[in-house]
């Protein structure tokens, strides 16, 4: 390409989206491959552009649309699609519900490349069909063959983006307390675990309300094994009480216990355990007083039937602490990146 004046640029081609920003518009005035016009010179220069880039005969590089474009390919995974290209970047959005997952290092070595830029949503972001989830370009108007080759290599070894769809899990709720069991105080458990869980393909196979006694916790659970549930929810006796026995309830059953506590607030006593393939969650009383807490950010992969590692849930410290907003706009905040 070759830079020229725009009134010499009359009958050549242009090789750039021309951008123009006008009362609450930016869009693109001239698309590549346009042709300019003795009438566009004027409306060049009025915004501001007293040359252009042109295609030049002994063209060595590529165009941004095209590194775009190659990105994209080497990028795309299933549940996405790709708009563009359109002023040099291809945006990515999403076609299903479910769980966003970003290699964090992958994209810092993509984004070392020279000229090229590629930014997301963060990891472990929920997802809805529709959502823009990323966007790729290069800084100038063409690069080296050479860096996109780069970019291409490093998405053929590692996968750069995906989409874990949620699975459909059979759920049994194990709300524990002698205040409710004996009738002394209303569960408020109950209707906050139902809204949350709508957001999920989720199949409720039934509450039960227990004492504080740990055999009774523990049959509660064991039926609704035995009618095939592989989520298991535990409320209320998540505290360091004494009376407080769900956690011992849910070691008894044979449970892995990933974690007991976590790095992060609203939420700190959260339990995650598996028994096999079974997800388990001792959820704690924050989850009644405040609209977002770590059963929140947490439940999105426990549909998707990845298991957390302790590593994953000790990296909640980075981001785990909510700032308790006014009016709540999680998970569009810093709370629970992990």
């Amino acid at each position: 390409m070759k830079k020229i004046d725009v009134r010499d640029a009359v009958g050549m081609k242009l090789c750039h989206d021309i951008t123009e920003m006008r009362d609450g518009f930016k869009g693109p005035a001239f698309k590549r491959n346009d042709v300019i016009r003795e009438e566009d010179v004027e409306h060049l220069l009025n915004i501001g552009k007293r040359h252009v880039f042109v295609w030049d005969d002994e063209i060595t590089e590529i165009h941004e649309d095209d590194c775009a474009l190659r990105m994209a390919a080497a990028a795309s995974v299933p549940g996405v699609r790709f708009e563009g290209p359109s002023e040099g970047k291809m945006l990515m959005f999403a076609e299903t519900e479910g769980l966003f997952r970003l290699d964090t290092d992958l994209l810092r070595e993509i984004n070392h490349v020279e000229d090229v830029t590629v930014c997301s949503v963060p990891d472990h972001y929920p997802v809805k069909p529709g959502m823009k989830l990323a966007s790729m370009r290069i800084v100038p108007l063409t690069t080296r063959e050479e860096n996109i080759l780069k970019v291409e290599e490093l998405c053929r070894q590692r996968e750069l983006f995906k989409i874990l769809p949620y699975r459909h899990l059979k759920v049994g709720i194990v709300i524990t307390g002698s205040e409710v069991y004996h009738g002394r105080i209303k569960d408020k458990f109950e209707p906050v675990l139902r809204a949350k869980l709508s957001k999920y393909p989720a199949d409720i196979l039934g509450v039960t309300v227990c004492d504080d006694v740990q055999e009774m916790i523990g049959n509660a659970a064991a039926s609704y094994l035995e009618q095939g549930a592989d989520f298991l929810i535990f409320t209320g006796g998540m505290s360091v009480d004494p009376d407080d026995l769900t956690p011992t309830a849910i070691k008894s059953l044979g449970a892995d216990i990933i974690s007991y506590g976590m790095p992060a607030q609203p939420g700190n006593m959260t339990l995650v355990a598996y028994m096999g393939d079974v997800a388990i969650m001792g959820v704690p009383g924050a989850a009644i007083a405040l609209p977002v807490t770590m059963t929140d950010v947490l439940l999105p992969q426990v549909f998707t039937g990845v298991k957390f590692t302790r590593d994953e849930l000790i990296g909640l410290g980075d981001g785990g602490l909510c700032q308790s907003c006014s009016v709540c706009h999680f998970p569009n905040c810093t709370f629970g990146r992990y």
